[in-house]
């Protein structure tokens, strides 16, 4: 292989990894919102990420669940949905998630469970068609909004996000997830505007009746 062709695909490899993700970054940036100036919506949606062993929820996704709180709270919101799996080791995260948000003080009766929210492809694609949500507030940590927003948008989720980095986190798990991210988003483009899968559906579920919306 001649340096030049080399070259040529060392290009072709950086611009296929940057390219989505500088995609995703330009088109959502208006999108994005502190906590205090976010717009006032029916509900956020957190995502989930991951439990610790004793099935407690992981500090990120603490951050998460405290963030979307703060914003019900404040009158943000009228309504949580939690959206994670089942782990392997049978705890569930969605489960896990509404007892933090209970510790917090978010009354019972405004936290939706939805235990299929395996990917973040998942979680919107049910936001829409499970739970028939038309806007949200996206809560998660500012590496993944990016793809969060873009996906839920092309599902036909209005959407803004609310970053839920409230601590500085380890640089190597940073390193990681920005990896991680970038071939997630590949694939999340690759999955919006060309297969378009379908996940875990059933019966609708709507979180808001629809005359009430």
């Amino acid at each position: 292989m001649t340096l030049g062709l080399l070259f040529l695909l060392l290009l072709i490899i950086v611009i296929t990894a940057v390219l989505p993700r500088l995609i995703t970054r330009w088109s959502t940036q208006s999108w994005l919102f502190n906590p205090q100036e976010a717009p006032s919506g029916q509900v956020a949606i957190v995502f989930g990420a991951g439990l610790w062993r004793d099935g407690t929820p992981s500090p990120v996704l603490r951050d998460r669940i405290a963030t979307a709180a703060g914003l019900y709270f404040n009158g943000k919101v009228e309504k949580l949905l939690m959206s994670g799996s089942i782990t392997s080791s049978g705890y569930s995260e969605p489960g896990s998630m509404r007892d933090y948000a209970l510790r917090l003080g978010i009354p019972d009766e405004d936290i939706i469970l939805d235990y299929a929210g395996r990917r973040t492809y998942d979680t919107c694609y049910r936001a829409r068609h499970i739970f028939e949500i038309d806007s949200a507030i996206l809560v998660t940590q500012a590496f993944h909004l990016p793809r969060a927003l873009y996906t839920c948008n092309q599902m036909g989720v209005s959407v803004t996000g609310v970053a839920a980095d409230m601590r500085q986190y380890r640089r190597s798990a940073q390193s990681f997830w920005n990896l991680r991210e970038t071939v997630a988003t590949i694939v999340a483009l690759w999955e919006v505007h060309v297969t378009r899968p379908e996940p875990i559906l059933g019966q609708p579920e709507p979180i808001f009746p629809r005359e009430a919306q």
